[in-house]
Formats: structure tokens, C-alpha cells, sequence
């Protein structure tokens, strides 16, 4: 699962506290299939999607949108 942001106080917010809750994170480029205002994304196992989003909501961290590996790109599973 990849996380996408509009800016990167808003990617590292979200690094911070899902390091803290104990998620396996991965810091990556926003992939160029996925337009975002943020250079930056979070990788996270899709066992954890419940979680994250909590938290996201939770602490008001303004995502792009949470995506997911496809053959052929990405797709969403939440878009802001």
C-alpha cells in the first residue's frame, strides 16, 4: 500500500507517527502514476491499512490519497 501526500510536512508528519505506532514503514518517491503535489510517499504492508488510516484520521494528517500495486499502475482505495 503507498501512502501520497500534497507536501512533505505532511509526509514526515505521517512517517513520525506511524514509526511511533510500530508500522513497517518505507519512505519512497511518489510513483509518476500517482500525481501528488509531495516527491514523497510511505509504503506500508496492506495488513496495517486499517491502522494507518486511523491514524491518518485521527491526527488530521492531510493525505493525496492511499493506493495499491496493480499490473498496470495503481489504484485508490481512498482519494482526497
Amino acid at each position: 500500500m503507498l501512502l501520497a501526500f500534497d507536501s512533505t510536512q505532511q509526509a514526515l508528519r505521517a512517517e513520525m507517527l506511524l514509526e511511533y505506532a510500530d508500522i513497517e514503514i518505507d519512505i519512497r518517491p511518489t510513483p509518476k502514476e500517482i500525481t501528488a503535489g509531495c516527491a514523497l510517499s510511505i509504503e506500508f504492508p496492506g495488513a496495517d491499512l486499517m491502522r494507518v488510516q486511523e491514524i491518518i484520521e485521527s491526527e488530521n494528517v492531510e493525505i493525496r490519497g492511499i493506493y495499491f500495486k496493480k499490473e498496470d499502475g495503481y489504484g485508490t482505495i481512498v482519494e482526497k
